[in-house]
């Protein structure tokens, strides 16, 4: 793996992954962001998405809470409040949790409410759209 480089992704609760890697491609708040080894240096907040991994030739995926990604050269370090591979992914949980959300969104609560309860929503459908690609 001459073009690899190490990912190394990290919740509060474990260390979710760590190895070499030919590409990442997270989403950024800017936009989805591919990173190859010897990248520019950088530090960029991240959304709710997905965090897509070649290795070999393979793809993996996982849902991500947002967070941050580090990147250099050689390395390349995401820290997020959750992290889940598709498998891990209680579905019936996560649709459960869409629907409340969207029912907090139609009470037309305060602002504060409203940017929760979105937030809420943007978690629980970016977990069942990763849990489905499984």
């Amino acid at each position: 793996m001459a073009s690899a480089f190490q990912l190394e992704i990290v919740t509060p609760d474990r260390k979710f992954y760590e190895d070499e890697v030919d590409m990442v491609v997270v989403r950024t708040t800017a936009g989805d962001l591919g990173i190859l080894k010897n990248h520019m240096s950088l530090v960029s907040p991240l959304a709710v998405g997905a965090i897509k991994i070649k290795k070999n030739g393979e793809y993996l995926e996982a849902a991500c809470a947002g967070g941050f990604v580090q990147v250099r050269q050689d390395k390349a370090t995401i820290i997020t409040d959750s992290a889940e591979w598709p498998a891990e992914i209680d579905v019936e949980r996560a649709k459960k949790a869409a629907e409340r959300a969207e029912d907090r969104l139609k009470t037309k609560s305060s602002e504060i409410d409203m940017i929760r309860a979105q937030a809420a929503l943007d978690r629980a459908l970016n977990r069942l759209r990763v849990a489905r690609r499984d």
